[in-house]
């Protein structure tokens, strides 16, 4: 699989089909535009096998161009929204060879294939999927499975990852997979932000059970603890003093301390611990920084200091 070179904008193709899903469309639509919003170098793009598209709710999209019309590189993504279920098994779909060669087409030359909820059946009637797991909406897992039986459909689960090919369950989980992407691009910070300006404060991995230490505790909607949060992983070289943080929630200290405890679970010292350790579990991954430096990367004084951190 090639990269995208440095200083390129990635694109995300988004394929409307017809009777596309709005929601499975607009959800990773608008997380990728946050994204821009905050400064991500990233663009979209729209396409169909047709000019005019009409949603299962019979709302109009106005003209797309064609997907052949698409320009891409390595490292771009193409997001397949779902539609209906009854476009997906009419012989309008079955007969889109062109369609399913272009998919193949763009994975060979280095681009990302996602779907979001029933646009697993899309991929898998590319063959894309042969051989690899996948999931999509509940209802449709086990019709997925018995239409395609060389792939793997896997049940009760968000969204699926593997060999740049990711499958989503549904409409909510199609967010999720796009914060997910959003993450692996630009980190989980920058994710976070785009979280929590759609609302979604409570980020979900791929099988429900494993999240990111920095926004593990993010999951409530107080602003002036957002901010200290922000400015804590912001300023982490910087040591934290409780009275400049209570001022920056607009708190008295001692109130602060109550309402962070309350909304986060944990105190303001074991929050900045956590964040620190994940930080520095992070930096570790990087051979040309040495334990000192990451050490003061993350706002401790010493090695000693960070080991004690890292055992915690």
């Amino acid at each position: 699989m090639q990269y995208k070179k440095k200083g390129m904008a990635t694109k995300f193709i988004f394929l409307l089909l017809p009777q596309v899903h709005i929601l499975d469309l607009a959800g990773a639509d608008q997380a990728i535009h946050e994204a821009i919003d905050f400064g991500a170098d990233f663009e979209t793009e729209y396409c169909g096998i047709a000019q005019a598209v009409v949603s299962t709710s019979g709302l109009p999209f106005g003209t797309v161009k064609h997907f052949s019309e698409v320009n891409y590189q390595a490292g771009d993504f193409l997001m397949v929204a779902g539609c209906a279920y009854s476009y997906l098994t009419s012989p309008d779909f079955l007969n889109q060879k062109d369609l399913f060669r272009w998919i193949n087409e763009l994975y060979e030359k280095g681009v990302s294939v996602c779907s979001i909820c029933m646009g697993a059946f899309v991929l898998a009637e590319s063959g894309l999927l042969n051989g690899k797991n996948c999931t999509t909406h509940f209802k449709k897992t086990k019709a997925l499975q018995e239409k395609y039986p060389k792939i793997k459909v896997i049940e009760n689960i968000l969204y699926t990852e593997q060999d740049h090919i990711y499958t989503s369950a549904g409409i909510a989980s199609g967010i999720d997979l796009t914060l997910h992407i959003i993450e692996k691009l630009k980190g989980s910070h920058f994710a976070h932000l785009v979280a929590r300006e759609l609302v979604v404060f409570s980020r979900r991995s791929g099988n429900d059970s494993q999240e990111s230490e920095f926004l593990k505790f993010r999951n409530h909607i107080h602003a002036g603890i957002h901010k200290v949060q922000d400015f804590i992983f912001e300023n982490m070289g910087k040591k934290s003093n409780l009275l400049d943080l209570a001022e920056l929630a607009n708190m008295s200290e001692r109130n602060f301390t109550r309402i962070f405890k309350k909304e986060t679970g944990i105190t303001v010292h074991e929050y900045i611990t956590v964040v620190r350790k994940a930080k520095a579990t992070e930096l570790m991954k990087n051979p040309n920084l040495s334990k000192t430096e990451i050490a003061n990367k993350v706002g401790l004084q010493s090695e000693k200091q960070l080991a004690r951190i890292l055992s915690v």
